[in-house]
């Protein structure tokens, strides 16, 4: 791979402009209603309204109330008790992203498929794109965090290396690539909810990913930097300060 393998992205018309609104935008929701609190119960609530949004999204018919009063469905409960230890893989991430690949999917799936297939790509294909995919994570220094975390996203969806909950494992991992490269340290903003509040179109600009067209890759980036800004304001802490 070159130095710069997604150079290529940021040059695609109104994407790096789309990108630093977004990021624009996170940057000052976090400045002006979050140095002052970040404490612990406000990322357990980012994190609570990400699983259920992620939920919803891989099938889930629970609503926020019901996952808080007794933990929803079963795809729910799956989601939830995934984002108890999600930001603990934080660090294995930055280092073996592989390795947070697998245990991703191990938190998911654990108790719905077979111990071993928990964390096991499901063939000779699906390790190639993870290997890439890791090769991406730790190598690339230079294209803004937020495309990363876009591409992360769209790959985990798109490829679906696993056996289930390909769709859990892929927004998690877009929430901890924003942790990883420092956009989101406290993981505040919810871009889980971003992608449900935009559930139509983010299941067509996924269909256009998967193509692997320039145009469908292009459409997927302007709706993924959307998709951040309607994360960040789904966070509690803009909530708090209405």
């Amino acid at each position: 791979m070159t130095d710069e393998p997604l150079a290529w992205l940021v040059s695609l018309e109104g994407v790096a402009a789309a990108f630093a609104g977004a990021r624009d935008g996170i940057d000052v929701m976090l400045r002006d209603r979050g140095l002052r609190r970040t404490a612990p119960d406000i990322t357990g609530e980012s994190l609570l309204r990400g699983a259920h949004a992620s939920a919803v999204l891989e099938g889930s018919a629970s609503t926020l109330a019901e996952v808080r009063e007794s933990g929803g469905d079963a795809i729910a409960r799956d989601a939830v008790r995934f984002s108890a230890e999600l930001l603990s893989l934080v660090p294995v991430l930055r280092q073996t992203p592989l390795q947070a690949f697998a245990r991703l999917h191990a938190l998911a799936a654990a108790g719905t498929l077979p111990d071993g297939e928990l964390g096991r790509p499901r063939g000779a294909h699906e390790v190639e794109r993870l290997r890439g995919l890791a090769e991406l994570l730790t190598t690339d220094k230079t294209t803004p965090a937020l495309i990363i975390a876009s591409i992360a996203h769209a790959d985990l969806a798109t490829v679906a290396p696993f056996g289930s909950h390909n769709g859990i494992v892929a927004r998690a991992a877009e929430r901890l690539v924003l942790v990883a490269r420092g956009v989101d340290p406290t993981s505040l903003v919810v871009p889980e909810a971003g992608h449900l509040a935009l559930r139509e179109a983010y299941e067509s600009n996924l269909r256009g990913y998967a193509s692997g067209q320039r145009t469908g890759i292009h459409s997927w980036l302007l709706y993924a930097a959307e998709a951040f800004t309607a994360g960040a304001e789904a966070s509690p802490l803009r909530r708090e300060a209405l």
